[in-house]
């Protein structure tokens, strides 16, 4: 009988570590970084552009930070319903995902500009995507095996 070597195992899935988040809007879209280490979102910017010109921005961002994956806020109703807005920020982010090829997750964004508002936020579009992504983030180390 031939010894054979010890099964090797697995390696673990590589989870995405390095954030862009995006509160998107129909005018301006809010935009933060963040990592897993740091556990939390700062806001960058808000891009005040539409169509083509709103991605082209986002490329310039994606080019600079170079994150591993994508957030973006989805908008409902109080009571989970879904509305326009909902799908509108469903589609930006199929887009992102589509013209960047990286990893988009969503997280829901009920009250981020309100909270942010409410604290008295400069930028309050890029300071809900701080938001946003730090409430992503936080839902991982919860889901994640310690």
């Amino acid at each position: 009988m031939a010894d054979t070597p010890p099964a090797r195992p697995s390696p673990p899935s590589r989870l995405p570590q390095t954030f862009l988040a995006f509160d998107y809007g129909l005018k301006r879209t809010g935009v933060a970084s963040g990592n897993r280490l740091l556990g939390h979102g700062t806001p960058l910017t808000t891009v005040t552009a539409e169509g083509d010109a709103r991605f082209v921005k986002i490329a310039a961002l994606i080019h600079e930070w170079q994150p591993d994956a994508l957030v973006v806020g989805v908008p409902f109703h109080p009571d989970g319903a879904a509305h326009d807005n909902t799908r509108r920020a469903q589609r930006f982010a199929r887009q992102l995902q589509g013209r960047f090829g990286l990893p988009v997750f969503s997280v829901d964004e009920r009250y981020s500009t309100t909270e942010v508002l409410a604290s008295g936020a400069r930028d309050a579009d890029a300071a809900a995507a701080a938001l946003l992504l730090t409430q992503y983030l936080d839902e991982q180390e919860r889901k994640e095996p310690r």
